[in-house]
């Protein structure tokens, strides 16, 4: 498979391009900056250079083109900028499915966020607001598509080492979760059919990722 990783160099993605390159997919991370395509590059993938604030549809279809599936694992940081939510999390992904289309791209897994459903509330900080409705609406326009979709919400994301067990299911009790346990839940659901037009939460848990997924799949 030839998987294109929007936000090639996130924490999430660090993990999940070794993963994909072990298994022997052509995994195209894009990046801005050249410093970044050269870290990923040794480590088997193929980077191409393309900055998501800056581009439009149309440069996405052309990094997309030839491509089997798209992981959407970009956002803005915790870097207190409230435009940066909407022009990255919600204009990026919006861009790189419009990207998709124009390509002939069908599958589309987007990592979002837990809880991001939940009403703004007026004591809630207003990057964290920002944050939440980008999400939210991202995944609202995502699910809107004819594209193959699935939506995974993971709760406070950490650099824990990865136990390949975890909780997943379309609602679950808040928690946290190893950046390298969403990593392998990536890596499953690409190769999963039965995956498409999915939406899970996603959190530490007992459960080893692959039969987790049969039970969230029922």
């Amino acid at each position: 498979m030839r998987v294109v990783v929007v936000g090639g160099h996130g924490k999430v993605a660090l993990r999940l391009v070794p993963l994909l390159v072990a298994r022997g997919d052509d995994v195209v991370p894009l990046v801005r900056r050249p410093e970044h395509a050269d870290e990923l590059a040794a480590l088997g993938a193929q980077p191409a250079l393309l900055d998501i604030e800056e581009s439009d549809a149309d440069d996405f279809a052309a990094v997309l083109t030839g491509a089997d599936a798209v992981v959407f694992a970009a956002g803005a940081g915790a870097d207190g900028n409230a435009g940066r939510k909407r022009s990255v999390d919600l204009e990026g992904s919006l861009k790189a499915q419009e990207g998709a289309r124009r390509a002939g791209v069908r599958r589309f897994v987007q990592v979002s966020a837990i809880g991001v459903d939940a009403p703004i509330t007026d004591d809630m900080p207003a990057v964290w607001a920002a944050y939440v409705v980008a999400k939210r609406d991202a995944d609202e326009a995502l699910r809107g598509t004819d594209l193959d979709w699935t939506i995974l919400r993971p709760g406070g994301l950490t650099d824990d080492a990865g136990t390949g067990r975890v909780t997943l299911g379309e609602h679950v009790e808040r928690g946290d979760v190893p950046r390298a346990d969403v990593a392998a839940v990536i890596a499953a659901v690409l190769h999963d059919d039965a995956t498409v037009g999915r939406q899970w939460e996603l959190v530490a848990g007992d459960t080893p990722v692959a039969e987790a997924l049969a039970r969230a799949r029922g």
